[in-house]
């Protein structure tokens, strides 16, 4: 039995820095905000994509998919591993790209050793080793948020919950592959090559999202990319070194305020405020509740400016 696995956000910086923290070389992950193509391409070299959506909890097994063909062949020859944990699939998913793509990316000496000692497994034993592996468990839960209100503690869901699901997409062996822990096998989607990928997988994303009503919105992108401050550093383009720079720094900042509980502070600060309010009365309350809001803004505008345009996503239910 597997110790606990905690949430964590569909968050560019957060999936940079939990490979990171796994011993991963030089990758990155860049958050799309439309299905493009051509953007995907100008982010390249591009290993694979995390598409997260919302479960269709009441929804029943099918013996094939709704797109694609299940490749049993590929569930042996590749690294696939099955869910077998509730809150592990965005990590699984981030795997799923990275161990098949470790002839192009350095994984790592303890990645690499996992892969290796799992190899050889079928798909249900590869998720019961990845969900009981300490390590991988770990770095994950570094990236969960605190907070005394969350109840991690797991049950099936209804269909009245709002259940998300993250699943992987990539080339593997001349052909695009869906990468779902829970289906029974690698989905194929045809033939394709490494060039390929951000033209191939586009439609398939297109047509998921349409299985959906109009009117649902809640999706998210990222992809697996090189680490965009190599590409900087080989044409010499300075800007966007720095960008890129003051990018990780963002992330570094946001992954820091997560592991923090801010309960407390907050409540102390509302203790504060009263005491002021009812030593110095209302006008005195009124002037420094304007002088405080001044000050927020004018902090606001110099942080949109200083972290150029990034921003995070919100937290979601894992199925």
């Amino acid at each position: 039995m597997s110790a606990s696995w905690n949430t964590i956000e569909s968050d560019a910086g957060v999936f940079t820095y939990l490979l990171e923290n796994l011993g991963v070389k030089d990758v990155q992950f860049v958050e799309l905000f439309s299905l493009d193509a051509e953007c995907l391409h100008q982010r390249g070299p591009v290993y694979g994509v995390i598409f997260l959506f919302k479960y269709p909890v009441g929804e029943k097994a099918q013996e094939t998919p709704v797109h694609g063909t299940f490749d049993y062949d590929a569930a042996e020859s590749r690294f696939f591993a099955a869910q077998t944990i509730q809150n592990a699939c965005g990590t699984q998913a981030l795997l799923s790209v990275l161990l098949n793509k470790d002839d192009s990316i350095d994984i790592g000496p303890q990645l690499r050793e996992f892969k290796d000692f799992t190899g050889a497994f079928p798909a249900d034993l590869r998720g019961e080793a990845l969900s009981n592996s300490e390590l991988i468990r770990n770095v994950h839960n570094s990236f969960a948020r605190a907070s005394p209100f969350a109840d991690e503690a797991q049950r099936l869901a209804t269909e009245e919950d709002d259940v998300y699901h993250f699943v992987a997409y990539t080339e593997m062996g001349g052909k695009l592959y869906e990468l779902d822990g829970l289906q029974p096998a690698p989905i194929s989607h045809g033939s394709c090559s490494f060039e390929e990928f951000p033209n191939k997988v586009i439609p398939v994303l297109q047509r998921r999202i349409e299985r959906y009503p109009a009117q649902e919105i809640r999706f998210n992108l990222v992809a697996m990319v090189r680490d965009l401050r190599i590409r900087a550093r080989e044409i010499g383009d300075e800007d966007w070194l720095y960008q890129e720079e003051q990018k990780r720094s963002a992330w570094q900042w946001e992954n820091a305020l997560r592991r923090h509980n801010f309960v407390g502070f907050t409540g102390e600060t509302l203790k504060g405020a009263v005491r002021f309010k009812l030593a110095g009365g209302e006008a005195k309350y009124a002037e420094w509740v304007e002088e405080a809001t001044k000050t927020t803004s004018t902090r606001l505008t110099e942080r949109r400016r200083f972290k150029g345009g990034v921003s995070g996503e919100e937290g979601v239910t894992e199925q």
